[in-house]
């Protein structure tokens, strides 16, 4: 998408796009943890990636690209590659945000998810059972 023309999409179309581009390029730890969560395979839930989370600051519509998103039980799956500094800062402000609005983060290593999807998917598992539960019991 042209830089020059963004002033002609709405927030929406430019969202979409985006999740679409990095849909196209996903990382290899991207393509282990989709294969294994995808069509409902992990836990009976839907999970849709590359997913865009929309929210306002300052009076501003903006949104950022959630790797992983559950929309069942309000959780982002996001994989870190190596961060540094600018990236934790920015990290910490998204899993604020998302936390704002009720949604629970959880964060994996890329090295993590290919070194070992397993454990991962059992860490994972650990962690979505109890928030099942609550939010089953609140509705």
């Amino acid at each position: 998408m042209n830089n020059l023309h963004l002033k002609s999409y709405s927030i929406g179309q430019i969202a979409r796009q985006v999740s679409r581009e990095l849909r196209n390029n996903p990382t290899d730890a991207e393509k282990l943890l989709w294969k294994a969560l995808r069509n409902r395979q992990f836990l009976n839930l839907k999970f849709f990636r590359q997913h865009p989370v929309f929210y306002q600051y300052n009076s501003k519509n903006s949104f950022f690209i959630a790797d992983f998103y559950c929309h069942e039980i309000k959780m982002v799956i996001e994989l870190d590659g190596n961060i540094h500094q600018n990236q934790k800062d920015y990290d910490h402000i998204r899993t604020e945000i998302l936390e704002f609005k009720n949604i629970f983060v959880v964060r994996f290593s890329n090295k993590m998810i290919t070194k070992d999807l397993d454990h991962s998917l059992n860490q994972l598992q650990l962690l979505i059972t109890p928030r099942k539960h609550d939010l089953k019991n609140i509705t």
